[in-house]
């Protein structure tokens, strides 16, 4: 039995559509492919500078050995100073925690009030020091930065990503002495594992771009 032939233009239609379904298949598989291929290697930031001077709100332990009577938390005020016992109001903004014990240790011998004492300090919250998370997320604002704060780890202080939050196009601004350094960084690639978290300091600035839709 011999088959009807295909109307002309039924073929060419189909021919269409075949090639733009091989069209799309390749667009997606090369789309796929690159952000398989994505990262944030190209994103050069200088690396954090660990800073441990302490500033307005920040609270310290600091004890006197054998002065057990003395309290021992110590919180500076909006001023940079604090007040010690038998000391006085003491300036202590911008100081190390062992610049901190060697000014109360000299004015303690100064003021003839112990002749050798032995003084540790030790800083409880760093609450001068904070990070700023802006743009599409739960909760935007300002928070206190901790020792080995993360990227990821601000974006989920700050309530995590909305819905219509761009996880390619996350800008971070950060000071150097040279002035500020802003990268754009994708977080879809660190969640993926294709990069490794980024470190943060104290005085970051994140900003979470919206999606164009």
């Amino acid at each position: 039995m011999s088959r009807d032939p295909v109307p002309l233009d039924a073929a060419r239609a189909r021919r269409r559509w075949l090639l733009e379904a091989a069209s799309l298949a390749g667009g997606l598989i090369l789309l796929g492919a690159c952000g398989a291929a994505a990262d944030n290697s190209r994103a050069v930031l200088p690396a954090p500078v660990e800073s441990t001077t302490v500033g307005p709100g920040d609270i310290f332990q600091m004890e006197i050995v054998g002065e057990k009577d003395l309290p021992r938390e110590y919180q500076v005020a909006s001023d940079g100073t604090v007040d010690i016992p038998y000391v006085g109001r003491l300036k202590v903004e911008g100081l190390e925690p062992q610049e901190i014990a060697a000014l109360v240790r000299t004015k303690l011998q100064q003021g003839e009030i112990l002749s050798s004492p032995s003084v540790i300090v030790a800083v409880k919250e760093y609450n001068s020091k904070r990070v700023t998370v802006l743009g599409q997320v739960s909760k935007p604002g300002s928070f206190p930065f901790t020792t080995g704060m993360t990227l990821i780890l601000a974006l989920s202080q700050a309530g995590g990503l909305t819905a219509i939050a761009h996880t390619g196009r996350v800008n971070l601004t950060r000071r150097t002495k040279q002035g500020t350094k802003t990268v754009l960084l994708d977080v879809g690639a660190i969640n993926d594992g294709r990069s490794p978290d980024i470190a943060l300091q104290a005085g970051d600035r994140i900003y979470v771009h919206e999606r164009v839709f």
